[in-house]
């Protein structure tokens, strides 16, 4: 096949021998078979920001670490070097995600290398050595509905005991091979002690995998292991082997709403209070100079760099300067000082 341009300056440089096929065209990323060697391997070739789906990034960042707080403040900015670095951030923090949950004992691809905006990682393959299909392409029976449903669960877990949610897990992100399902495609991966919205993600992901699952056996709607899962990680229970039961009791106490306006007024009260400690002036026990008793007039016409001075508000009196100079000559002529004649003479007479 044709070398696509994005791979083919890593063919020119020896990373990759052959391109052999394209395995599929995401919202992210195009995905090629390559062979490095004697081995095939996987080639994510990254979309540019502009033509991926993933544009409001933001939700996903937060709680992500720059490599510097100079990096940081450029991504803020959005400068042509911080976009560049939000580029690499992001391609970068899917080689960080797959190390850390393959370490974790998650079933994921294993990354070999990042160049210049293509990830080389390991390609899943089925029993017959063919790209692995994805899980929106099979049609399961409920038995296998069920037991890929709490194998991912499982592996859900596993990756939140890690510090990461996926953040976009749904059947098109799992591939299935002979042992089972292989959670991919982890760019977007979530801090979940760094990030307001991990929460709100880590039910998305769950809740994809339930409905997903539920039409080959709706009785999984019934489960709901998002919060349960959720509510064992806030109390710091949650482990890889905790074993889940799908039943979660929703809290039926009422909020004390008074209490936590009453917490709000104090708070603010503290807050005023202390914003009104720095701004009053702290008795040192000195006694003060004359232009630190009063208000900013005070300082402007008190304090001796701002006292005007009266001789630069006099005007100069333009009549009296030729006069000067009239009476300094004058007084040359009469002293006996040389006129101009006389340094000129001699000049001339030579």
């Amino acid at each position: 096949m044709k070398i696509p341009s994005r791979l083919l300056p890593l063919v020119d440089d020896g990373i990759i021998d052959e391109v052999l096929g394209q395995v599929k065209s995401g919202k992210e990323a195009d995905v090629f078979t390559v062979r490095i060697g004697e081995d095939i391997r996987c080639a994510k070739v990254y979309k540019e920001a502009n033509n991926r789906s993933f544009r409001q990034a933001v939700q996903y960042q937060e709680g992500r670490k720059a490599q510097s707080s100079r990096d940081a403040r450029a991504m803020a900015k959005r400068s042509q070097y911080g976009k560049k670095e939000a580029e690499s951030s992001w391609m970068n923090a899917e080689v960080k995600a797959l190390n850390v949950l393959s370490a974790a004992g998650l079933r994921v691809p294993q990354p070999f290398g990042l160049f210049d905006g293509v990830l080389i990682m390991e390609l899943i393959v089925d029993a017959d050595g063919h790209p692995a299909p994805r899980l929106n392409d099979l049609s399961l029976t409920p038995d296998e509905a069920l037991q890929y449903h709490e194998d991912l669960i499982a592996q859900v877990v596993r990756m939140l005991c890690a510090g990461i949610i996926h953040g976009d897990l749904s059947e098109f992100n799992v591939l299935v091979d002979t042992y089972g399902p292989v959670i991919i495609d982890l760019p977007q991966a979530v801090n979940a002690a760094g990030n307001s919205n991990a929460s709100v993600l880590f039910a998305r992901d769950v809740n994809n995998l339930a409905h997903y699952f539920s039409r080959f056996e709706p009785g999984i709607l019934t489960l709901k292991y998002a919060k349960e899962i959720w509510a064992l990680y806030e109390k710091g229970k949650l482990t890889p082997e905790v074993n889940l039961t799908g039943v979660f009791e929703e809290s039926t106490k009422k909020v004390d709403v008074v209490s936590v306006l009453t917490v709000i007024g104090d708070a603010q009260k503290e807050h005023e209070a202390r914003l009104l400690r720095k701004a009053k002036p702290v008795d040192t026990g000195l006694p003060q100079k004359p232009w630190q008793g009063g208000g900013q007039n005070n300082v402007a016409s008190e304090h001796p760099r701002h006292k005007s001075d009266t001789r630069s508000n006099q005007k100069p009196q333009l009549s009296e300067k030729p006069q000067a100079n009239k009476e300094n000559w004058g007084r040359r002529a009469s002293s006996g000082a040389p006129k101009i004649s006389q340094w000129t003479k001699p000049i001339a007479e030579k």
